[in-house]
């Protein structure tokens, strides 16, 4: 088989039940045709950005359920349902290490093909951003206001590692994953473009690192510095060392 011959059997494979209820034909006709790529990453390029669409639509629709069941104090269903999420967040973490394997110089050349856009216009980055205030509300609907408890009661003075504790700390992680995929994002653009360098619409990117630093539910962020300044105020925020000179 020649070249051509293998790349019309990527492009057009054959479509059994399997493939027509996934719609293969639509979905491998998402990205550019072989022959038009401008150099050989950037199907990668087009793939990776495609699939984490794709993963972030399932996030929000799994989220939307979280709130209901947030309300509902149903905390089975909650951590089921937030481990789902926290599993699909890790996975886009690692898919953004695909795209370090391109060289900088590869880059630029799918660079061109983008327009102005950039990663903050992702449709479902904008969806995901918009439902921590939801998922707040619902945790004070659902385990603080009918218990009259505070995030200080849950985590120091009526600790108990209850249902409420551990519905919070899983809203946490969900919190920490969505940072640290942020991170991965700015740590990809050091090594493709530098930060410092100007983005398509001629700012520098190193205003990402502001949105890095974005927590959505900052309460239970707080709450542990509040404790250990509290604890430390007590026993000493300097103390003695225990080894022996």
């Amino acid at each position: 088989m020649t070249r051509d011959d293998y790349h019309k059997l990527i492009e057009t494979p054959q479509m059994l039940d399997y493939g027509v209820y996934l719609k293969a034909d639509q979905l491998l006709d998402c990205q550019k045709s072989l022959a038009e790529m401008c150099n050989a990453d950037e199907l990668q390029f087009q793939i990776v950005h495609q699939v984490e669409e794709l993963w972030m639509k399932l996030m929000a629709y799994t989220l939307v359920d979280v709130m209901d069941y947030i309300r509902a104090a149903q905390t089975n269903r909650v951590i089921t349902l937030l481990s789902r999420v926290h599993r699909i967040q890790r996975m886009m973490i690692d898919q953004l290490m695909v795209l370090e394997t391109m060289s900088p110089k590869e880059y630029q050349e799918v660079r061109l093909q983008l327009g102005n856009g950039s990663g903050q216009e992702s449709p479902g980055f904008q969806t995901l951003l918009k439902i921590p205030a939801g998922l707040w509300e619902a945790f004070e609907a659902g385990y603080l206001e009918p218990q009259n408890r505070t995030i200080r009661d849950i985590y120091d003075e009526g600790y108990a590692h209850d249902d409420t504790y551990v519905v919070a700390e899983n809203l946490l992680e969900f919190d920490e994953l969505f940072q640290k995929f942020r991170w991965a994002h700015i740590f990809l653009i050091h090594r493709s473009i530098g930060m410092g360098s100007k983005s398509l619409k001629g700012r520098s990117v190193d205003i990402l690192q502001n949105g890095a630093k974005h927590r959505f539910f900052p309460e239970l962020w707080d709450i542990r510095v509040e404790m250990t300044d509290r604890w430390g105020g007590e026993y000493g925020t300097v103390r003695d060392p225990i080894h022996k000179s």
